[in-house]
């Protein structure tokens, strides 16, 4: 019986495009996504556009556009950004759509059935300028928690979930003037009524998820659980399946987090098979994507909202949650004008070495700094001089003396022992999470292969010994097929080429072979040199 893996990227916001963090905190989702598929498993790989909330209305109105205008804008560009960076993505949908929209409000009742929602009258920041009730992130103000200046909703400073009454002096983002209490009925979810089914979460876990992780989700579960507002008083949003609630629409964090249900339930109804057996089934392994601000939300509110649902639906395996990538040492923001696009970076560097730089490098447990010299050195050390140095050498060699034929296969068994228990290891390490320790691991395998290629010479031997050179030859073909197999769900368009070039037609997580049938032909650079005064980010 195959094995089930669930994989939720987050769902990037719909207002801006795709910078450097979004890259490097979703990368590894499509790399563990990838190895899955190549070890045989079933895998339901699934992401979205996050199209309703306060900052899309908010840019609509600065654009001169409508909400849907500026959603589908975003989202158009986050499709051409994840397709240019070969994600593989199940399905990239996008909380427009109807069939999203229709989910969620079936799930919604369903949670109110099983008694986790409930009505509450409560005070509310009322704008009396503007004369109507604001959101929370319409709101700002100083954090109760760290004296920050906060949203209503969340302190982007101590990453604390706020409710908007408790800001110091709260102001008006669309005025500036100060807001004033006034009550208005809501929709709550009970979230402190899944404390226990959370608690036991975090302890069955606490050995598997990362220190930043256990310590977040510590964090709330010691303050105690509050319950959560379910709707607010904003236009844009999916509309609420409840009498008396028609001028208020469904709260973005549940909406969102729905998301990895109703794309899982679209990919399982294209492919014929049942989502909810699959996703109530123990044996279920799922990881989800994202960074480490969003970890509350994947941690605490998201199994929350699955124990209400149905207390058999797998909660997170694995959380992935990265740190930041900082330039010029301060994280990367919209507001404060350091953001580089991906789509910047693709005008300069092949998908390839943009993904490979920013798992290297990737802000697993601490910030990582992105500079484009260390871009432009990893590139041209590991890409270009490394693999890329390995793979040309030998086969352009071939194709020059010996007119691109392949020597017979004769694969040593040290070399041999030392490639399957590189898919062993790196395969371990990306199962469990440790997807930096897999790509470094990869580079491991680059440099052992231009080690033995130095250390065997064989352009010294193909005159001289023709059979000592087809033996390291054929061992060197032997390391450049199950290089690329290896380093496939990490580059696969290099992999890809390597793989056509040689006849390996396998894509299993198994040690390949080449085919010595095969006459080289078009042998060209992998990878190409970048001179860092080229590049103008």
């Amino acid at each position: 019986m195959k094995e089930h893996i669930f994989i939720g990227g987050a769902w990037p916001y719909a207002n801006y495009r795709l910078h450097f963090g979004h890259l490097a905190a979703l990368l590894p989702g499509d790399m563990i996504a990838r190895y899955y598929r190549q070890k045989g498993a079933q895998v339901i790989y699934v992401s979205g556009s996050d199209c309703h909330g306060t900052p899309i209305t908010q840019t609509a109105k600065k654009d001169g556009l409508s909400p849907e205008e500026v959603a589908q804008k975003y989202h158009d560009s986050f499709v051409k950004t994840f397709s240019d960076m070969d994600f593989s993505y199940d399905l990239y949908t996008l909380t427009m759509t109807d069939f999203h929209k229709s989910h969620v409000q079936e799930y919604i009742k369903k949670i109110a059935e099983h008694g986790y929602i409930y009505e509450k009258e409560e005070d509310e920041n009322y704008c009396t300028s503007c004369e109507r009730f604001v959101s929370d992130r319409e709101i700002v103000g100083t954090c109760p928690v760290c004296g920050g200046q906060a949203n209503g909703d969340q302190c982007d400073h101590c990453l604390s979930s706020l409710n908007a009454t408790e800001l110091i002096s709260p102001c008006c983002k669309n005025c500036g003037n100060p807001t004033v209490l006034r009550k208005n009925k809501h929709l709550y979810f009970k979230l402190s009524k899944a404390t226990k089914a959370i608690q036991k979460l975090l302890d069955q876990h606490k050995n598997v998820w990362r220190q930043t992780t256990v310590n977040e989700t510590s964090k709330y579960l010691k303050q105690g659980l509050r319950d959560r507002a379910l709707s607010r008083q904003i236009d844009w949003g999916i509309k609420l399946p409840f009498a008396g609630f028609d001028d208020k629409r469904m709260y973005v964090w549940f909406d969102a987090l729905m998301g990895y249900l109703t794309a899982g339930e679209k990919v399982c109804q294209e492919r014929g098979e049942n989502f909810w057996d699959i996703m109530t089934n123990p044996a279920t392994k799922c990881y989800y994507i994202l960074g480490k601000d969003n970890i509350p939300f994947h941690t605490v509110i998201l199994p929350g909202i699955l124990e209400a649902l149905n207390p058999k639906i797998k909660k997170p395996d694995m959380i992935i949650a990265c740190e930041y990538v900082n330039a010029g040492g301060e994280k990367m923001s919209k507001s404060k004008g350091n953001l580089t696009t991906v789509d910047k970076l693709l005008e300069y560097f092949p998908s390839d070495s943009i993904r490979y730089f920013f798992m290297f490098n990737n802000p697993e447990k601490r910030d990582t700094s992105f500079s484009t010299s260390d871009f432009v050195d990893i590139h041209n050390k590991h890409l270009v001089g490394g693999y890329g140095n390995f793979v040309n050498r030998n086969l352009s060699f071939l194709q020059k003396r010996f007119n691109g034929v392949l020597p017979k296969q004769q694969i040593s068994d040290d070399v041999r022992n030392f490639v399957l228990e590189e898919y062993k290891k790196i395969g371990n390490l990306i199962e469990n999470g440790e997807n930096r320790a897999a790509v470094e691991e990869m580079f491991a395998i680059i440099k052992y292969c231009n080690k033995y290629y130095d250390d065997c010479a064989p352009w010294t031997l193909y005159e001289s010994n023709k059979a000592e050179f087809d033996k390291v030859t054929s061992n060197c073909l032997y390391l450049i097929a199950n290089l690329a197999n290896i380093t496939s769900p990490l580059m696969p368009s290099a992999a890809k080429k390597v793989k056509a070039l040689l006849g390996v037609n396998k894509n299993d997580w198994a040690e390949v072979t080449y085919d010595e049938n095969i006459v080289l032909s078009d042998v060209s650079v992998l990878f190409n040199r970048v001179k860092l005064d080229d590049v103008k980010l």
